[in-house]
């Protein structure tokens, strides 16, 4: 299950809304720059790397070596978990992830503002630093810190040039070492008994013939080699980064389920052709309560944009959709839909992965008419406004992708199942 736009789709609801009907959920790629609110009998849950099928007891939660991990933000989230009587003997952390260290947070913040205008947006969490070091092949791992030498002897040398660069780049003040193994060894004997090898326990599942549900974080337009770079994130959401974060083949994915919002947003820097300013941007902003649960930065909001849509159907191989947040385009009398861009006079079908040329595309609009009423309470396609299927109808078509489930506010049963795309049969509300 991927992002189909910018991150903050509503993945985690839906993750949730799935892992009913998922033995093992994994979570593949990003770390504590991701963010879902959960909302269960009215109770919001916010969680950052743990994966939202922890709410169910029979579920096995999978944080997988793609991922990277800070382990003080992962240990805040077990506790709140805890304290709301969840039950996390469900989750299990890779041995091979690697992990995000106080000065990936250091100079994750030195280095965003040192570009000054050029920024990239990022949230600071250190999660660039951290797949940096990982490629550099200095990287601390979750299995480093279950033993006291291991973790000195590939820190010291590490944080050595790190202060340096601190120091003599940035002028900041540089870290205590001693300080760093002792709180991460900690970390290491508190997250212990969750620590297992990742491929072994998704193998076994498979072989077992159980339903694994690989969960992405950010979006399709935020991937490192198929998103909008500069303006990403480090590390791949799109559907084949699953195979690499979790370790299996891609012969083992046999579906492809992306998350889009019945509108569009995007947090932090870069294009973002059908941002909205104005009267019906903060409409989207207030009653989408679009603040990121990472940041707590207003997101940008926007029209539907179907050419992202197509893109992110055809680099993540989406079989069916989830919509989500229907409900807030109900007061509308109108809505725009962004069928294609105008670049430099021509008209386009197209996403332009050259940077500069994607700033440059205007929006091309088709204009529909709101439903004027509301659809939280709609259980089925049948209780929705004639114009508000219309709509779903219209962008299933434009991207080419049937819809299997609608969203249509946070609760879990503000939901419309056109089908389980886990159990049910491959057709969704529209079939191409």
């Amino acid at each position: 299950m991927i992002g189909a736009q910018w991150g903050d789709e509503g993945k985690g609801k839906i993750t949730d809304l799935l892992s009913s009907s998922a033995d093992v959920v994994v979570r593949y790629q990003g770390g504590v720059n991701a963010g879902h609110t959960i909302v269960v009998d009215g109770k919001e849950l916010k969680l950052h790397l743990i994966p939202s099928g922890i709410l169910y007891a029979d579920t096995t939660c999978l944080i997988g070596s793609g991922t990277v991990v800070d382990p003080e933000e992962l240990i805040k989230e077990l506790d709140m978990l805890l304290e709301n009587g969840i039950d996390t003997t469900g989750l299990q952390l890779a041995s091979t992830a690697h992990v995000t260290m106080p000065y990936h947070c250091l100079l994750d913040e030195v280095m965003e503002e040192k570009r000054g205008a050029r920024r990239i947006g990022t949230t600071g969490r250190g999660i660039g630093p951290t797949y940096s070091d990982k490629s550099e092949r200095t990287g601390i791992r979750v299995r480093d810190l279950l033993d006291p030498t291991q973790l000195r002897d590939r820190l010291c040398d590490v944080l050595e040039l790190k202060n340096e660069i601190l120091q003599k780049i940035y002028a900041a003040e540089p870290i205590d070492p001693e300080v760093v193994i002792s709180d991460y060894l900690a970390y290491g004997e508190r997250l212990a008994p969750y620590v297992v090898d990742c491929t072994r326990t998704i193998h076994a599942a498979a072989r077992d013939r159980k339903n694994l549900l690989f969960e992405g974080a950010q979006g399709t337009l935020l991937d490192l080699d198929h998103g909008t770079y500069p303006y990403v994130t480090s590390s791949n959401p799109v559907s084949g980064g699953a195979c690499i974060g979790a370790g299996v083949g891609p012969t083992l994915i046999d579906r492809v389920i992306g998350v889009a919002k019945a509108y569009t947003t995007r947090v932090g820097e870069g294009p973002f052709p059908t941002e909205l300013e104005g009267s019906v941007n903060e409409h989207l902003t207030d009653k989408g309560k679009e603040i990121g649960t990472t940041t707590g930065r207003r997101r940008r909001c926007g029209w539907f944009d179907a050419v992202i849509g197509r893109y992110a159907v055809q680099v993540n191989g989406i079989d069916c959709l989830a919509i989500t947040k229907l409900d807030v385009l109900d007061e509308l009398s109108e809505i725009k839909v962004c069928v294609a861009y105008a670049l430099d006079g021509q008209r386009i079908n197209h996403f332009p992965t050259d940077a500069a040329a994607f700033a440059r595309c205007r929006p091309i609009y088709r204009t529909m008419p709101g439903w004027r009423s509301s659809t939280s309470d709609c259980r089925s396609l049948e209780d929705l406004p004639r114009t508000a299927l219309s709509y779903l109808t219209y962008l299933a078509d434009l991207i080419e992708a049937p819809i299997a489930i609608v969203s249509l506010g946070p609760d879990r049963d503000q939901t419309i199942l056109v089908e389980d795309p886990i159990h049910g049969p491959k057709r969704g509300l529209l079939s191409h």
